[in-house]
């Protein structure tokens, strides 16, 4: 498998998969990995280069770390200590492969950012998996590691966390009965995860639900969800994307393509609680609904600029749009949903954005020793908007609430139809950044 760029777009998180192992712009709960990812690859949304340049972190243009001391007296300390756990640890033979992951492990945590970490091999293999359509075991959320508590950012349809009625926003303060107060948001996940048919105890900490609570939850084989597509009343055409993974461009032109045929009055695009994926599918993925100019942009830390342009052959660049939105939208969510807004392509409606846009790479080490993930940029919307832990602003709030969950009602899907038959002139266009650099091209 060849190198992965992860890129990174959420807010506080990572969109985490509870796998076996761990995972993505997301993660899911289970025993493969997922993308996103925090401490690990756990953080809540994220944002992936399919191919990237082996050299970019050299050759590429990225400002190398200059060494203010010399390499021999900077380790001599480090190298100091490990022929110490060598010579007196009392139980030897020492594992000195988890040493020196561990190693790796502790230099990315001392960069004090949330979003940099170790991939371990499982883990890597794991996270891969998730976002190429792979079948792993678990409960199908994705999750925050990098909380207080692991979080979950949303349960994935049809799963076992969906069906034991888990949200966006819960937070796991025990698992099977252990107080996870003070413990690291991985190592919860992991405890999380397990083979199919084995039962997890979960207890709950729900905004707005006065005491914690315990939901035991049965792990299940789970194929990561694409697209699916299908018409409404009123003509309206659906659409919902649950993750931008290898075969989600794909899976959206046939959807697209059935749809279109129906001439409809107008197409939801659903985003709601899709915590990432791959960068090069946002951009295919913004594509079809619109036809020219800057998708999105990056911006490094030497002042460097590098420009994401939408692909010809959009299949829906001029039918009437709703994007629907909420917390749980993340990094490939944020940039479509960014572009449609800054281009007034079309109206989103829900809630705020999870707000991530940081940039990171997701890099091979030598030996198939995992990956580590850097921060390395910022990515802004065509307009130059930064909306790293701000998120993206709906042009029409609508909150669901327990009443409506309940119900089985969908206030935000039913405003979006309501929209689309309206024919509401064109959204305002938002505020952008003091001097954004660049502009859309109409």
């Amino acid at each position: 498998m060849g190198r992965k760029t992860f890129w990174i777009v959420i807010g506080a998180v990572f969109a985490l998969i509870l796998l076996v192992g761990a995972c993505s712009a997301g993660f899911v709960a289970g025993q493969t990995l997922t993308g996103p990812g925090a401490t690990s690859v756990a953080d809540l949304p994220i944002f992936m280069e399919k191919e990237p340049d082996s050299s970019s972190m050299q050759d590429g243009g990225q400002p190398q770390t200059q060494v203010t001391q010399d390499l021999d007296g900077l380790f001599k300390p480090f190298w100091q200590a490990w022929d110490l756990v060598h010579e007196i640890y009392v139980d030897q033979p020492v594992d000195e492969e988890a040493m020196m992951r561990g190693a790796i492990k502790g230099m990315m945590d001392a960069l004090g950012d949330e979003h940099s970490s170790y991939l371990d091999p499982e883990m890597l293999e794991r996270f891969n998996d998730v976002l190429q359509g792979a079948e792993y075991e678990g409960i199908g959320a994705w999750v925050d590691t990098t909380q207080e508590y692991l979080t979950i950012i949303s349960p994935m349809p049809d799963s076992p966390a969906e069906k034991a009625d888990l949200r966006p926003g819960d937070k796991v303060i025990a698992i099977n009965g252990e107080d996870m107060t003070g413990q690291d948001g991985e190592y919860a996940r992991q405890l999380v995860l397990g083979p199919e048919g084995t039962t997890v105890r979960l207890t709950i900490l729900r905004k707005g639900v006065e005491e914690p609570f315990e939901v035991e939850v049965e792990r299940a084989a789970i194929v990561t969800p694409s697209v699916t597509a299908r018409m409404l009343e009123d003509n309206i055409g659906y659409v919902e994307l649950f993750t931008f993974g290898d075969s989600t461009n794909e899976e959206l032109e046939k959807a697209l393509k059935e749809l279109m045929s129906q001439n409809p009055a107008g197409i939801v695009l659903d985003l709601r609680n899709n915590g990432g994926g791959y960068r090069d599918t946002a951009i295919e993925v913004a594509s079809q609904f619109i036809g020219d100019g800057t998708i999105m942009y990056e911006e490094f830390g030497d002042g460097r600029k590098e420009v994401f342009e939408a692909k010809r052959g959009g299949l829906a660049t001029d039918v009437p749009l709703v994007v629907l939105i909420n917390e749980g939208s993340a990094s490939a969510s944020e940039i479509v949903a960014g572009a449609i807004q800054d281009y007034q392509r079309g109206y989103l409606v829900g809630m705020t954005s999870f707000g991530k846009g940081s940039v990171q790479n997701y890099i091979d080490l030598d030996n198939k020793q995992g990956a580590v993930r850097i921060t390395i940029a910022r990515w802004l919307t065509p307009l130059g908007r930064q909306i790293h832990s701000i998120g993206l602003q709906p042009d029409f709030p609508v909150e669901i609430t327990e009443e409506d969950l309940a119900a089985d009602h969908d206030p935000q899907l039913d405003q979006a139809v309501k929209v689309l038959l309206q024919k509401l002139t064109p959204p305002p266009t938002p505020i952008p950044s003091p001097t954004p650099t660049l502009t859309p091209q109409p």
